[in-house]
């Protein structure tokens, strides 16, 4: 299959009301798979929305918001887990999920990507969560930067700023990634403050991503709501002038950049479908190539360590020495030399 539709959603989250967010899913997945797509993205952390809070006011005040985050975030194999499962392959179409995760104590940004048949794919974790982020969630591994094969073809995801680590990006470039889920929370954060924070830099990256990686980018993105601005602001002027209503800015991009696709206002909520031809990538690369024919390695190199990083290991008398050696092993292994696709 090389012709066929994507979809990326653009809508406010149910925030801090998870099982409304599922409902709301779901409705989204039985409509992209109506209108023919056979992927539908999901912005950052829509379950159960991006935590604006962190951006809006000292530590002390956000804790009214840190239990509720918590409680209506996602543990993998739960009820909401199952029930986007179920949605994929009811409608028989993949689907990128972006997702607060809950493991244990600790949170992550996660993109969890489902199959047509509902099989889990992937769940990854974003590596390093951006700024004040790191005051909510912890950090994902290089096991999170990986491509898998798809029915649909080679499909790879990252999340917000992601798209601004030069080596992150080349690691995925790299794995012959075709199909990139790019998952982006609303971009209206300090508009007039803080450009970069903007859709003008934001979509660039996704832009950008089409075309170094020579491949389609979908770069799905939030906005905010009235009732998720008074939920946040609570009717504060400065606050609802940091975090605005707005700034949902999806595109779809093609290889050689270009936005394909109706784009939706920033205040709208809706899907934005495109077409997507994958032969489109062979023209591109013949262009350019960063990780094959248009790379240096004899000049620079990427190392890849794709190993997970657990914080307990399981250690006993019988097993340990077995288990130090295969972990040993597979260290070695994971430690990708990244060059050329010609070497």
């Amino acid at each position: 299959m090389s012709q066929f539709k994507v979809a990326a959603v653009q809508a406010a989250p149910s925030f801090l009301d998870v099982a409304a967010g599922i409902t709301r899913a779901v409705a989204f997945i039985e409509e992209a798979a109506q209108k023919g797509a056979k992927l539908v993205v999901f912005p950052e952390t829509w379950l159960p929305g991006y935590p604006n809070h962190i951006w809006l006011g000292p530590v002390a005040w956000q804790m009214q918001f840190v239990g509720r985050y918590f409680e209506n975030s996602i543990e993998a194999g739960d009820v909401h887990d199952k029930a986007i499962a179920k949605a994929a392959r009811d409608n028989n179409i993949q689907v990128s999920l972006g997702l607060s995760e809950r493991a244990g104590g600790s949170l992550y940004i996660a993109q969890w990507h489902y199959d047509e048949t509902g099989e889990l794919i992937k769940r990854r974790r974003k590596l390093k969560p951006t700024h004040v982020e790191r005051t909510v969630f912890g950090e994902g591994d290089g096991s999170d930067l990986v491509v898998n094969d798809t029915a649909i073809g080679r499909i790879g995801q990252l999340s917000c700023w992601e798209h601004l680590q030069p080596l992150s990006k080349y690691a995925m470039y790299a794995q012959d990634e075709q199909i990139h889920c790019a998952a982006w929370p609303n971009l209206k954060l300090y508009e007039g403050g803080a450009y970069a924070l903007g859709h003008q830099v934001n979509n660039a990256a996704s832009m950008l991503y089409a075309v170094e990686g020579g491949c389609f980018v979908i770069a799905a993105c939030a906005l905010v709501s009235k009732e998720q601005q008074d939920i946040l602001c609570e009717g504060d002027p400065q606050k609802e002038a940091l975090c605005p209503v707005g700034g949902g800015y999806t595109r779809i991009y093609a290889p050689d950049g270009q936005s394909i696709g109706a784009d939706l206002a920033d205040t709208e909520e809706g899907l934005v479908m495109a077409d997507i031809d994958l032969s489109m990538i062979a023209y591109a690369k013949a262009a350019a190539d960063p990780a094959g024919h248009y790379s240096r390695p004899d000049v620079t190199r990427l190392m890849l360590n794709s190993k997970p990083q657990r914080p307990v290991m399981a250690f006993d008398e019988t097993a340990g020495l077995a288990m130090e050696a295969a972990d040993s092993a597979a260290a070695e292994a994971d430690v990708v030399e990244i060059t050329s696709a010609a070497e």
